[in-house]
């Protein structure tokens, strides 16, 4: 009887700890990310030679994301039409440009994130508060790849650093993301050039 009310107890217990104390799964992780189809919130980003900038981003999935940072920085990054966009307002002119896809970020703004595929996580942990996920993509590799950091219940993504394909590393920490109705424009690269 006692070994009864002993296993018993023990269940019941093991029910008890929050489901932010275990490891997330690739698949909660991946559902959690498609979910977020129009959000805004802080960051503060450390560069690769230290440097810290803070501001505000705005995610619209698929395919875009706008980092508007706080002074004294005059930066501007924009995701838009499968391209991301660097102003340096300080020295005005065009942008640089990349295509998306040469970027880890593509993992996040994808239309449909799916960490389950082969090949795109190469590292899967738990610290005892928070799941990490190393991704990349598979037909890519070349170009770097992410760590992306969720605490659990709510699932939330909390950080990410994104490693270069020169192995420079830039770590975003990012506030509660809240969900926001935001219009394309907010993110579209014409209306910062004049175009």
């Amino acid at each position: 009887m006692l070994r009864l009310i002993t296993a018993a107890l023990t269940a019941l217990m093991l029910t008890a700890i929050p489901a932010a104390a275990q490891k997330l799964s690739l698949s909660t992780i991946s559902q959690y990310l498609n979910s977020i189809q129009s959000a805004k919130g802080q960051f503060t980003q450390i560069n690769g030679d230290g440097s810290i900038s803070t501001g505000t981003i705005s995610i619209k999935r698929p395919g875009k994301v706008r980092f508007e940072y706080n002074p004294p920085e005059q930066a501007l990054v924009l995701a838009w039409s499968g391209a991301v966009y660097v102003f340096d307002r300080k020295v005005g002119g065009q942008p640089e440009t990349y295509p998306l896809n040469q970027t880890p970020l593509s993992i996040i703004l994808a239309r449909n994130v799916n960490l389950g595929q082969a090949g795109m996580v190469t590292e899967h942990g738990y610290d005892g508060t928070a799941t990490t996920v190393t991704a990349q993509d598979p037909q890519r590799r070349e170009y770097g790849s992410i760590q992306m950091k969720f605490t659990g219940n709510p699932v939330q993504l909390r950080q990410w650093i994104v490693t270069d394909s020169n192995g420079s590393k830039t770590t975003v920490v990012l506030g509660d993301l809240s969900k926001a109705d935001l219009p394309n424009s907010v993110f579209d690269v014409r209306r910062q050039t004049g175009q």
